[in-house]
C-alpha cells in the first residue's frame, strides 16, 4: 500500500474541502491515487469542491494577453503557480506573470516559453529561478495557451481579476468573421464569463471523451447507491445526470 503522507491528505484537503479525516479515509481507499480519492469523495457526496479541482490554480494566477495579426488577433493564457496565496499577490509575481502573457503571444507552448528571452536579457526559465532565490518560495509555469484568427477577434476574460489581465481563472475565445470587431469582442467575451463560470470540458458533445463520461456515469451510480436510491431507478436517474453533465 502507498504511503498516505501528511502533504497528500493537505493537497486532497485543498482540492477538495472535506475535513482531514474523510481525505486521509479516501486515500487509504484508494492506494494514495489523488485523482481516484477525488472521485470517491465525490461518489460519497463528501466533496462539494472536487468538481472544480482541476479548474483554478491551487496558489497562483493565470495572465493572458492579447495583440493584432492582420485582419486577426492572437491571444495567450499563462498559469503561473506559487506555494502561497501570499506570494500570488506579491507585485514582482504578477508582473512576471504579464510578461510570461506577453511571451506567450509569440511562443506557443510552456517550453518555448521557458526558452524565450525577457527584456531583461534572461530566459523565463532563468527568471523563474531567480524569483524562486529572491522571494524564497517555489514557482511554476504549469500552462500555456494560445488562439489566433486569421479574421475577427480574440476575446479574454479574466475572473477574480487581481490587476488587469492577471486573476484566478482566464478565458480565451476565438470568433472568426468580417464584422464589428467591438461588437465581436463583446459576444466573446460573454461566451468566455460563461465558460470560467461553467468550465465545460468540450466545445460540443462530439469532442467530449468517452473515458470522461463512463468516468462520470461511475461516479453517479456509485453516489445514487450511497444515497440508496432504488436499484430500479438508478439507471434513469443517471442517465438523466449524464444527458446535463454533456
Amino acid at each position: 500500500m502507498a504511503e498516505i503522507t501528511a502533504a497528500l491528505v493537505k493537497e486532497l484537503r485543498e482540492r477538495s474541502g472535506v475535513g482531514m479525516m474523510d481525505c486521509k479515509k479516501a486515500l487509504v481507499e484508494n492506494n494514495g491515487d489523488i485523482e481516484a480519492a477525488i472521485d470517491w469523495l465525490r461518489a460519497k457526496g463528501l466533496s462539494k469542491a472536487a468538481k472544480k479541482a482541476d479548474r483554478v490554480a491551487a496558489e497562483g494566477l493565470v495572465a493572458v494577453a492579447v495583440r493584432e495579426d492582420g485582419k486577426g488577433e492572437v491571444a495567450s493564457a499563462i498559469e503561473f503557480n506559487a506555494e502561497t496565496d501570499f506570494v500570488a499577490r506579491n507585485d514582482l509575481f504578477q508582473s512576471a506573470a504579464k510578461e510570461f502573457a506577453q511571451l506567450g503571444l509569440h511562443h506557443d507552448g510552456v517550453e518555448a516559453i521557458h526558452g524565450a528571452t525577457l527584456e531583461n536579457g534572461k530566459t523565463v526559465e532563468a527568471e523563474v529561478t531567480n524569483l524562486i532565490a529572491t522571494i524564497g518560495e517555489n514557482m511554476q509555469l504549469r500552462r500555456a495557451a494560445r488562439l489566433s484568427v486569421g479574421e475577427g477577434v480574440v476575446s479574454t476574460y479574466v475572473h477574480n481579476a487581481v490587476s488587469p489581465g492577471v486573476g484566478r481563472i482566464g478565458v480565451l475565445v476565438a470568433l472568426e468573421g468580417a464584422g464589428d470587431k467591438e461588437v465581436l469582442r463583446e459576444v466573446g467575451r460573454k461566451i468566455a464569463m460563461h465558460v470560467a463560470a461553467t468550465a465545460p470540458l468540450a466545445l460540443d458533445t462530439s469532442d467530449l471523451d468517452p473515458a470522461a463520461i463512463e468516468k462520470e456515469r461511475d461516479v453517479l451510480i456509485e453516489k445514487a447507491k450511497e444515497e440508496g436510491r432504488p436499484e430500479n431507478m438508478i439507471e434513469k436517474i443517471v442517465s438523466g445526470k449524464i444527458a446535463k453533465f454533456q
